[in-house]
């Protein structure tokens, strides 16, 4: 089996719309959330997002392309062509070896809602015959193979908020075993709309706190729900060799991947924690012979009730006693959860944590529940001589996924 590196990143994220100013962000414990700006929420209970800001979609397309994309998309586009220009991939890998592993978990949610709003109020003959091709969930992996002429595999995978480690996951696997030399993948998400806020409200997953502060809160006894986010993350992956070859700079190597499903509820965790365990325990394979000390776990972290606790008993159902040793944190703390995008944002994080020998911190932890008794890094960043890395993602429907990375050996 071949070994598999990345070798570039791109992100697009409630605190940077670039690796350097999201990187940043993590390390100075930015908070990305604020007042919902994309509609009125004068009415709502769910105040609060993560929103993208700043964001300059000319840097990437052109106006006219931009207006044929869900903003999903856009955020995927973005990315890529930053993890692309960073990794300098393009025009060094036969068309046919170059494959894409992208997905979002819900799509084109604002096409669909302008769409139904269109529907309702004209009539059919005004829906846009762009409305599908902007809608569908596969269509970011679909627009970036055309854009790079990937005619290798185009798997878009959605497992909810699990999509983007998932996408990392099995891009990994398709290089490990020879199917292809390189890959493009991560996931996107752009579902700062009413009918996707109320959705998620109903399922009483949201915070209804109007404090940025005290709103998205993993592992503190206080939290009461996430905070919507969105973007996109990209990463490129490709097979040692090839990018040695070439003359690559390489961030890390892919190690481990872990998959598995609760089967136990469609959207609460199972309380054993036995699936979402063996999930990291499969990825932290990659990781023997490093010392729990040296290792970043980049929590799944969203801030509800539930999960917190479940994940810390997963963690320790994987790790036993040695859980207590490793740095944890959840980025989501100051990103929000960014659904489809979240994983390939934190694998990101946890890539760039290894490189640089800082742990982002988990901000506005205050009060740290019982229940959660590891060290979740409150606060502030912590500098450590990390040698490896896992980012955990647990979805509605039960999907787990955990990746690993350690510092490259050659």
């Amino acid at each position: 089996m071949r070994r598999v590196v990345v070798t570039g990143l791109g992100a697009v994220t409630p605190i940077g719309n670039t690796v350097e100013d999201f990187w940043k962000g993590l390390i100075e414990g930015q908070n990305g959330i604020s007042t919902i700006t994309r509609y009125d929420v004068s009415e709502s209970k769910y105040t609060l997002a993560a929103e993208i800001k700043d964001f300059d979609a000319t840097l990437y397309m052109d106006k006219l392309a931009a207006k044929k994309l869900d903003r999903f998309c856009v955020y995927a586009m973005a990315a890529t062509a930053q993890a692309m220009e960073d990794s300098g991939l393009d025009g060094t890998v036969d068309k046919e070896e170059m494959s894409v592993y992208f997905g979002s978990g819900i799509g084109g949610f604002e096409t669909f809602c302008e769409s139904s709003t269109t529907l309702t109020e004209k009539g059919a003959k005004k829906i846009s015959p762009l409305f599908i091709p902007k809608m569908i969930s596969n269509i970011a992996a679909g627009n970036i193979a055309i854009r790079y002429g990937a005619e290798g595999a185009c798997v878009s995978v959605t497992t909810a908020c699990a999509t983007g480690t998932t996408a990392i996951g099995e891009a990994y696997r398709a290089i490990l075993h020879g199917y292809t030399t390189a890959a493009i993948c991560g996931g996107t998400e752009a579902s700062i709309v009413p009918l996707a806020v109320a959705g998620f409200g109903s399922c009483m997953a949201l915070s209804p706190s109007e404090d940025p502060n005290a709103a998205s809160l993993p592992f503190d006894s206080r939290r009461g729900g996430f905070i919507m986010g969105e973007g996109a993350g990209t990463l490129i992956l490709e097979e040692y060799e090839h990018a040695k070859a070439r003359g690559s700079k390489i961030y890390a190597e892919v190690v481990g991947y872990g998959s598995t499903c609760d089967a136990h509820h469609v959207t609460a965790p199972s309380p054993e924690a036995k699936a979402s365990a063996k999930a990291i325990k499969d990825a932290a394979k990659g990781l023997e012979g490093i010392e729990p000390q040296q290792i970043y776990y980049n929590a799944h972290g969203t801030g509800t009730p539930m999960n917190d606790k479940i994940e810390t008993l997963a963690i320790r159902n994987a790790f036993g006693e040695d859980a207590k040793e490793l740095h944890i944190s959840s980025t989501k703390s100051m990103t929000g959860h960014m659904l489809g995008a979240a994983g390939a944002v934190e694998a990101i994080a946890a890539i760039l944590a290894i490189r640089n020998g800082v742990v982002p911190p988990t901000i506005n932890l205050k009060e740290q529940d019982p229940s959660c008794d590891l060290d979740y890094t409150p606060n502030i960043a912590v500098e450590a001589s990390l040698e490896g890395a896992l980012s955990t993602s647990l979805g509605f429907g039960g999907h787990n996924a955990c990746v690993a990375f350690k510092k490259i050996k050659d």
